[in-house]
């Protein structure tokens, strides 16, 4: 997902941070453009350009410390437990990595190899996914994408072309798509369905059940049903979606309806920590499956899979036969060109760790998630999310109301971010009566001492709570508040003409989408 920028207009653009200063001068130094040191340079006495790119160059060394400062403000990732996306990879996987940034992945004709290590990764995604591999059935396929995001829009694309073919075929009027999910889903799929003109018919969690009802969700399916989505692993609590419950009800019913599976987190997890779950093409519904490298596939962000069942779920004139380069392509994406690294890297963890290794790193995750929920639970939390190896490894959780505490979870969020934690509150999905929960999200560079050390602090964080009253809780909101708002302001994340929107599910109802 990335940001929509801001261009500010001359006008909001100031030269200081405090306002008075605009004619201090910090001249009359040597002019020096770089000789001894990068602060001793003419470069550390002014502010780096933020809104026109400059006249004149700077020496490489002044650039890259200039901007390794400016970064110095992000962040430390291994403390963001927000985030699904790998934060940490082998020396060797980087090196590799770090060799194939200047490679275009897209010409073929010039990197074959990188080409046919795509294709290695998609035969072996394929199987682990239970693909139909006998000699007597079409060869299901697949692709790299940038990211889910990419491969659920290629997975509606595939869906509603196929469902308009067989209206037209039919004679039938096809000019009014729907798309069944659960209102938890993340937002790429909003974004897909209003991209590809979907309607979206929502399945809406209860204060009790956070995925999709399976019964209510076959019920929502008409002849305008271009498919069902189902998320193994939700973004909220990690519960796997009843998949098996979709398909058996739309085989007994005759329904002719497929399902989307989106394992964006759960297509790594699933398969190693709890294999006789049934979610995939072993099921004759599923016809699409899109997974995400950089989550649980532990490749640095961004790269995501897509597999189809078999050529007849992608229509052929979504795919494009180009000669680029020199060389015949097939091509079904939404981008062109790109790197190879991601994919590159992929390759590496699939052959380096083999499913013996994928399965000792998913295990431990899963044991180290019970431990953080057992350890919570103790500590007077309700615990949200499914443990072992139901669901993801992660912990979603919140206060007992019991307890009357006079905070709420964003109250603990920020007294956690104080001590360099990210581990964010949400305002769950709409009908959930305004629950609000915290996550986190256990990675492979999560360890148990690390975990010990967040359980210390989550204590000191509720205990450092339970003694301001309620006036000095709410000039901490303040604080936190007007902090943010400084910080949203440096940014310039979000054009003023687009806040505020009705359209989404977070403008309707004002749920926060968690973080992927």
């Amino acid at each position: 997902m990335v940001h929509l920028a801001t261009i500010p207009n001359d006008s909001d653009i100031q030269s200081t941070p405090v306002k008075g200063l605009e004619h201090l001068s910090l001249e009359g130094g040597p002019h020096d453009e770089f000789t001894s040191s990068v602060y001793g340079s003419r470069f550390a006495a002014e502010d780096l350009p933020k809104h026109e790119m400059p006249e004149r160059e700077m020496p490489k060394e002044v650039a890259y410390r200039m901007i390794k400062d400016d970064l110095s403000l992000d962040g430390n990732p291994m403390l963001n437990l927000a985030s699904f996306v790998t934060t940490y990879m082998e020396e060797e996987a980087e090196k590799l990595m770090a060799e194939s940034l200047s490679k275009n992945f897209i010409d073929y004709e010039e990197y074959p190899q990188s080409a046919d290590i795509q294709n290695r990764c998609v035969s072996m995604l394929g199987r682990l996914f239970n693909a139909p591999t006998s000699d007597d059935s079409d060869c299901a396929m697949g692709t790299s994408c940038v990211g889910s995001s990419e491969a659920i829009m290629l997975g509606t694309l595939a869906m509603k072309k196929r469902w308009q073919k067989r209206r037209q075929a039919e004679g039938k009027p096809y000019d009014r798509p729907n798309i069944v999910m659960n209102s938890a889903v993340q937002v790429c799929w909003e974004k897909a369905a209003r991209y590809f003109e979907v309607e979206e018919r929502y399945v809406f969690c209860t204060n009790k059940r956070y995925v999709i009802d399976p019964v209510h969700a076959v019920e929502l399916v008409d002849e305008h049903t271009i498919g069902i989505c189902a998320i193994l692993g939700t973004t909220y609590t990690g519960e796997y979606e009843d998949v098996k419950a979709i398909n058996d009800l739309l085989v007994e019913r005759k329904i002719d309806c497929p399902i989307h599976v989106d394992a964006a987190s759960g297509g790594f997890v699933a398969p190693f920590v709890y294999p006789d779950l049934e979610w995939d093409f072993r099921l004759e519904k599923v016809v699409s499956i899109n997974v995400s490298g950089h989550k649980y596939g532990l490749v640095y962000p961004g790269v995501g899979w897509v597999v189809w069942r078999s050529p007849e779920h992608l229509p052929q004139e979504l795919v494009f036969n180009i000669n680029y380069l020199g060389a015949d392509q097939a091509s079904f994406t939404l981008n062109f060109s790109k790197g190879a690294s991601q994919v590159i890297g992929q390759y590496y963890q699939m052959i380096r760790l083999g499913k013996r290794g994928y399965r000792a790193i998913m295990t431990n995750l899963t044991h180290t998630a019970d431990y953080l929920a057992a350890a919570l639970r103790q500590m007077g939390f309700i615990i949200m999310s499914q443990g072992g190896g139901r669901g993801l490894p992660l912990v979603a959780f919140r206060l007992d109301p019991a307890r009357g505490k006079h905070y709420d979870e964003f109250s603990v969020a920020h007294q956690l971010r104080e001590r360099g934690w990210v581990v964010p509150a949400y305002t769950m999905a709409p009908h959930t009566e305004d629950l609000k929960l915290m996550r986190v999200v256990v990675r492979e560079d999560f360890s148990r001492s690390r975990c010990d050390q967040l359980l210390c602090d989550v204590q000191q964080a509720v205990k450092t709570l339970d003694l301001m009253d309620s006036k000095k809780l709410d000039e901490h909101r303040e604080h936190v508040k007007l902090h943010s708002q400084m910080n949203s302001g440096r940014a310039r994340h979000n054009h003023p003409k687009y806040q505020k929107e009705k359209h989404s599910l977070q403008g309707k109802t004002g749920k926060t989408h968690a973080v992927c």
